[in-house]
């Protein structure tokens, strides 16, 4: 139900329990920020709104009428009621902006969020943070049942309802194990490497849409079936090395391997496999708190990386 007219206004109520504490309009005036004739007509239109004389006023200041003292002593009770309701909302707020819930794909999660969310410890000590890692497809809908407060993507096309921004570049790579015939060539067409069946993410991987794509810009329409279906990189990773077959994977989660010559990173040709990695979150909101702060440190860190280039 809607609020009697007459009790709308709980600041003109305030003030005048501070001038009844006070001794005078300008003092009460001079506590709630404003100038002495802002408070003088909102009293006046206070005592329109009410009916009655609430403050009589003489040369040494200005004390409330008997009806005023009534008022004012309802009034307090309300008042009361409020600064609870307040503070009740503050905890509210407070108690979300401690929690920050995160979804990220597989490369983002394992490869470049830890540095992320140490940077932003130091920034938002207490903020506890939960992590949902997937792939890109599980990552989108999780931000837009808005059971993620932030999300980070591999793929190429963001879904509609999101908003995105990017934080990070990646390149994919082609790997095979050392004993590969690919692995003394170093180099394959794009024909090729789409003709044979690698070992590759699920259906919705970022990584596995992006290698598509990326063929697929090249004028390759074509291309084998997966050889091995699996959900984690690191288990295609050791089934590379293993040497069940080649697979497509991002720079960040193959380099220390083919550092270590674990896997042998295999040029494909004609085809571009650069692609950009994105913050998601639901068109029309801002993030706020510590999303906001994630996704500052996140675009930060590209900005580093760009510089040291």
């Amino acid at each position: 139900m809607p609020l009697p007219s007459r009790v709308t206004d709980l600041t003109s109520f305030d003030l005048l329990r501070s001038v009844a504490e006070l001794g005078s309009i300008g003092r009460a005036a001079q506590a709630h920020g404003m100038s002495q004739p802002s408070a003088s007509e909102r009293l006046k239109t206070l005592e329109g709104r009410v009916g009655v004389t609430l403050l009589e006023r003489t040369s040494r200041g200005a004390r409330l009428t008997t009806s005023g003292q009534l008022v004012a002593g309802w009034a307090a009770q309300v008042l009361a009621r409020a600064a609870d309701l307040d503070a009740g909302i503050t905890s509210l707020r407070a108690d979300r902006q401690s929690h920050l819930r995160v979804a990220a794909s597989l490369t983002v999660a394992e490869y470049l969020l830890p540095a992320w969310l140490i940077a932003l410890r130091s920034v938002s000590p207490d903020t506890a943070t939960v992590l949902s890692a997937g792939n890109s497809v599980h990552v989108a809908e999780q931000v837009l049942a808005q059971k993620a407060d932030l999300g980070f993507v591999e793929s190429t096309d963001v879904p509609q309802g999101l908003a995105s921004r990017v934080v990070a570049h990646d390149e994919l790579v082609l790997v095979v194990a050392p004993d590969h015939p690919w692995a003394r060539r170093r180099r394959v067409t794009a024909a090729k490497a789409a003709a044979t069946p690698l070992v590759s993410r699920e259906s919705g991987s970022g990584t596995r849409q992006a290698w598509e794509q990326a063929l697929t810009s090249a004028g390759i329409t074509e291309s084998a079936g997966p050889l091995l279906e699996m959900s984690s990189t690191t288990a295609i990773k050791a089934a590379a090395i293993g040497g069940i077959g080649p697979a497509v994977l991002s720079l960040h989660t193959v380099a220390a391997d083919v550092a270590a010559r674990t896997l042998v990173r295999v040029e494909v040709g004609e085809v571009d496999l650069h692609r950009a990695l994105r913050a998601v979150w639901p068109s029309g909101r801002t993030p706020r708190g510590p999303a906001s702060d994630l996704l500052t440190i996140a675009t930060r860190s590209l900005t580093d990386r760009a510089d040291r280039r």
